[in-house]
């Protein structure tokens, strides 16, 4: 197993743990659907690399990093609801699954666990608490004000996806008790890396096979929701060379923190170009 699994598992096993310790039988039940049923992980990745890269240690940062994870899982509960979208992460949603009721339920019981964990310090509740404000703005503005042009899609991207990620990479810096200047230099890293992430999503969402992708495809077009596709005339290829643009400004960032594992800070160069180059 290499460094990045093991990592992984560090990660899984955490969140094995927490998931049990969740009351009633119901809630728990319900939870581990949403927890457990899969996925990348790369949120809670970002939170432990970015400790690491600055001096910490993924297990100092591991409480964070399923913290965020966990909060991007209500996040999700919340998008298929608003989506009817039927299957995440190649299973049912929580509101195919359980009704729409148990699955908001089961959002609110996945904040609580997760603000339990930012709650040892003050500074990772408050970016948290953040980023959720800028998630939600984002989750209105596409819902009521959808976007026109690149300008104001990129806005969304940002408070929509790369909100999540800079909190992700932000957590792991403070655990690391690191500077102001190297908490924002890995934010802002994350937070490019989240928005060529979305773009990329949405180009999968255009062209993907929904076999291969483990979710529904042409969700953006059928609800007329705002991809970078979608608001202008770009080509799914064009879209890419954006996302490829975010990408690289995310390295430039990362150029700027002073870390102390080349490993971990390699991983991390990685990730930006995995998300331009992912095909799931």
């Amino acid at each position: 197993m290499d460094r990045l699994e093991r990592r992984r598992a560090l990660i899984e096993e955490r969140l094995v743990e927490v998931v049990d310790g969740i009351e009633p039988e119901t809630l728990n039940a319900e939870v581990r659907h949403v927890v457990l049923s899969g996925g990348k992980r790369v949120r809670p990745l970002v939170t432990l690399l970015s400790c690491e890269t600055v001096g910490g240690t993924a297990e100092e940062a591991v409480d964070f990093g399923v913290g965020i994870e966990l909060v991007h899982s209500a996040s999700l509960v919340v998008d298929d609801i608003i989506d009817r979208s039927e299957l995440r992460r190649g299973t049912t949603s929580a509101w195919a699954e359980f009704g729409h009721g148990p699955a908001i339920v089961t959002s609110d019981g996945l904040l609580g666990e997760a603000f339990a964990l930012f709650s040892t310090e003050p500074e990772a509740t408050r970016v948290v608490a953040e980023a959720m404000v800028e998630l939600g703005v984002g989750e209105a503005t596409e819902l009521e004000a959808k976007p026109a042009t690149e300008d104001e899609y990129m806005t969304l991207a940002r408070r929509k996806t790369g909100a999540l990620f800079r909190a992700a990479a932000e957590l792991g810096a403070i655990a690391a008790d690191s500077d102001p200047v190297t908490v924002e230099a890995l934010g802002e890293y994350a937070e490019r890396v989240g928005i060529a992430f979305q773009i990329r999503d949405d180009v999968l969402d255009a062209v993907a096979d929904e076999a291969e992708l483990g979710k529904p495809t042409g969700h953006d077009a059928a609800l007329e929701r705002p991809s970078l596709v979608q608001v202008t005339d770009l080509t799914p290829e064009e879209a890419n060379e954006r996302a490829r643009t975010e990408a690289d400004r995310a390295i430039d960032a990362l150029e700027r923190v002073d870390g102390t594992d080349p490993e971990s800070r390699q991983y991390l160069l990685e990730l930006a170009e995995f998300v331009v180059e992912r095909e799931r």
